[in-house]
Parts: structure tokens; C-alpha cells; sequence
């Protein structure tokens, strides 16, 4: 199965998963979320992993979520602007951001990985 992997260098999560994957030799293809935001259709795919709950794919405690007051503006959000948003701005995404065609995760827990892959 082909995984997009997208994450922070600097993200310690990121590390996490990351040696996660290449511990159990899962391939993937290693992408900067902030240089290379996940695409709209990787997030609407993503949208569906985790039970349509949009807020799930923001990095809730990260900088440009507090700057930009989205705690205020997501709720009056429609999916398709909240998609725009995050296509366009990677410090927005929840990382590490784990995708393939029949999964999808978010954040790391070695447990839910464990499951899954």
C-alpha cells in the first residue's frame, strides 16, 4: 500500500511515527506538511477517517491556529473554506498526517497505528 506521509521535521510526533514507520519497514512518501500542505482531496479523504469531524484536522494548539483565532472562526466554517485553509497553510494541519487509499490518521498513537497498518 502507498502511504503520504506528510510532517514537521522539527514536530517531535513526527519523529515518533516516522520511526514507527521504518521500524515496521512501512514505505511512504516523506512530504513537509508546511512546504507541501496535504491536498484538497487528501483532506476531504482524510475528513471521512475521521468521522467528519473538521476540527480533527487542525493543529488546535499550534501558532497560526491561535493567531488567526480559528477556536472563534471554525465553527462558522464551511468544510470546503476549512479545506481551503488548510491546503494553504500547513502549520494549520494536526501532523503527522498519515494517508493512504483506505486509511488515514492523524496525530500519532503507536497503538491505532499498530491496528491499522
Amino acid at each position: 500500500m502507498s502511504y503520504k506521509f506528510y510532517q514537521y521535521k522539527n514536530c517531535s510526533t513526527c519523529k515518533k511515527a516516522q520511526k514507527y514507520l521504518d521500524k515496521q519497514g512501512i514505505e511512504y512518501k516523506d512530504i513537509a506538511i508546511r512546504d507541501t500542505p496535504p491536498t484538497k482531496a487528501d483532506l476531504k479523504k482524510m475528513l471521512k477517517f475521521m468521522d467528519g469531524e473538521i476540527k480533527k484536522l487542525f493543529n488546535t494548539s499550534g501558532q497560526d491556529y491561535r493567531a488567526m483565532n480559528m477556536k472563534d472562526k471554525l465553527p462558522g466554517l464551511s468544510n470546503e473554506e476549512a479545506f481551503d485553509l488548510l491546503s494553504k497553510n500547513g502549520n494549520l494541519v494536526k501532523r503527522p498526517f498519515l494517508i493512504s487509499k483506505g486509511f488515514g490518521v492523524v496525530g500519532f498513537k503507536e497503538e491505532i497505528y499498530k491496528k491499522n497498518l
